[in-house]
């Protein structure tokens, strides 16, 4: 695959809640204006990030049909989809591809620790209930079930798995994967105090958590990578370690949408069985935010950093104005 199917920085978004735990849209697409802004390449809704398994089936078609008009085709809209059993999966898949996302990203079900045989089949029996395309995301940390390169390379078959959140945290998984399937699948990177690490082996995009509360410092970081200024990434990534790391710890949702609150972004506010923070950990966790913020790096307004397939502060001037934003309320 010479030009992935999908490439860059796709964030994985919260979605952002009321302090009674009700969705919170008009939030949420103020913090989609912020991503676009910042040049994003996708934005993926409902992930781990997103609170996917907390939200109710409704909830969920609720948020997809309303952030696909906020996007109003700008960037590719993905949904995660996190089901307990292929055949809701498989619903849900249909669902969201008649509200007009882009594609998805499809992880294992929930749940269950599937065996190989049972893992590929629930990825397939998803794949051939939608046209459209889908990243596959592989989390055994997190869920349990672990895709090998040669399972990927099987599931090859099936052409409308276009890409790969490779979220093993084993860096050597990117190569492997390359060795073995080649340039079949867009590799993303699914662990942000990985992605220096990732971009040096090659990887075409990532699924940002942390950067979504510093989504131009983000963006201008990734954009070194591409244009193999190593450097100045080094330097950026640095800075950034702190915050990266809060996207690899248990209650990365808390602490994630915590960034996002001191950060102008969004609320803190997340769904029960998850609870905001208290006490030490809530300071502890402030302090790495306020740190950062305080050590801000500078970086063009626009970055005019060309890495592959994005474009100059001079090119965006002379693009079309974004649309207006949908008002929504819950």
């Amino acid at each position: 695959m010479s030009n992935p199917f999908w490439h860059g920085v796709f964030p994985a978004i919260t979605t952002q809640l009321k302090k009674d735990q009700s969705i919170d849209l008009d939030a949420t697409a103020r913090h989609v204006e912020a991503l676009i802004d910042s040049r994003v390449s996708g934005i993926i809704f409902l992930g781990s990030l997103g609170e996917n398994q907390a939200l109710t089936a409704n909830e969920k078609r609720q948020v997809i049909e309303a952030m696909v008009k906020v996007v109003n085709g700008r960037v590719p809209v993905l949904s995660g989809v996190a089901e307990t059993s292929t055949s809701e999966a498989c619903r849900y898949l249909r669902d969201v591809e008649g509200l007009g996302v882009n594609g998805c990203m499809l992880m294992p079900a929930m749940l269950y620790r599937g065996d190989p045989r049972e893992t590929m089949t629930h990825f397939r029996t998803a794949a051939k209930a939608t046209g459209l395309p889908i990243m596959i995301y592989n989390n055994p940390i997190s869920y349990a079930n672990d895709i090998t390169p040669e399972m990927f390379a099987e599931l090859a078959e099936e052409k409308n798995f276009v890409a790969l959140k490779e979220s093993s945290g084993n860096t050597r998984r990117i190569t492997d994967i390359r060795n073995v399937v080649g340039d079949r699948y867009a590799i993303f990177t699914g662990v942000d105090d990985l992605v220096l690490e990732s971009a040096i082996l090659g990887i075409d995009g990532w699924v940002a958590g942390s950067g979504i509360a510093f989504p131009a410092e983000n963006q201008y970081f990734w954009d070194l990578t591409r244009a193999g200024e190593w450097d100045k990434a080094r330097e950026i990534y640095r800075w950034f370690s702190p915050l990266l790391h809060l996207d690899v710890h248990i209650k990365f949702v808390q602490y994630i949408k915590l960034a996002v609150q001191e950060c102008g972004l969004g609320s803190e506010w997340v769904r029960a069985p998850r609870l905001p923070l208290t006490g030490s950990e809530r300071k502890q966790i402030l302090k790495i935010i306020h740190d950062g913020i305080a050590a801000r790096p500078n970086t063009p307004a626009r970055s005019s950093v060309k890495g592959n397939g994005h474009v100059s502060s001079s090119d965006r001037r002379n693009a079309p104005s974004r649309a207006n934003k949908l008002q929504t309320s819950t």
